[in-house]
């Protein structure tokens, strides 16, 4: 069974839906880098909000920005690749955000979050926001729900207001 080549051009990536789409990663992104901003940590909000806009730019170009050099049956474009790409990037600039320094470690989570935010960013470009909004809501619970409930239980260490353990044994980021 042939699959029909469905034609889309670079003045259908240019819509309402794709600004839509930039808007959501931008809001989105932001939203997580305010939340480190506020707690000080060493990417804030233009950091995220500029790592998460682009990681949606890049799916929408990959979606409508090369259709000018698509010929059926001799130049196949497969949108993966620039996703693929994105997520390799992306893993050298968290690479660069951890430190270890003696037996501590700082900069994991920020490298993580750098990470969740250029996933919110694809899917909003991919046209799922949707699931960038629920990853976005469970980012928040884990950012601000998680060290709730550690320090409620028992034998667990408490933490100054940057979230690090008192305990200098603990070694967190």
């Amino acid at each position: 069974m042939l699959i029909p080549l469905v034609h889309v051009s670079e003045i259908d990536g240019q819509g309402l839906k794709q600004f839509l789409e930039l808007g959501w990663a931008f809001l989105l992104s932001a939203s997580i880098g305010l939340e480190r901003e506020v707690r000080r940590k060493s990417a804030g909000l233009r950091t995220y909000t500029i790592v998460g806009t682009t990681a949606a730019l890049f799916l929408l170009v990959s979606k409508y920005g090369f259709t000018d050099v698509l010929v059926p049956g001799h130049v196949v474009l497969d949108p993966s690749r620039v996703a693929a790409q994105i997520v390799t990037g992306i893993g050298f600039i968290g690479a660069g955000l951890i430190f270890v320094r003696s037996d501590r470690v700082t900069g994991l989570t920020t490298a993580a979050t750098v990470w969740l935010v250029t996933a919110v960013g694809m899917a909003c470009g991919a046209g799922l926001p949707w699931l960038a909004l629920g990853v976005t809501i469970a980012y928040f619970i884990v950012a601000i729900g998680f060290p709730m409930l550690l320090g409620a239980l028992p034998g667990m260490a408490p933490r100054n207001s940057s979230g690090i353990p008192d305990d200098p044994e603990i070694k967190q980021d």
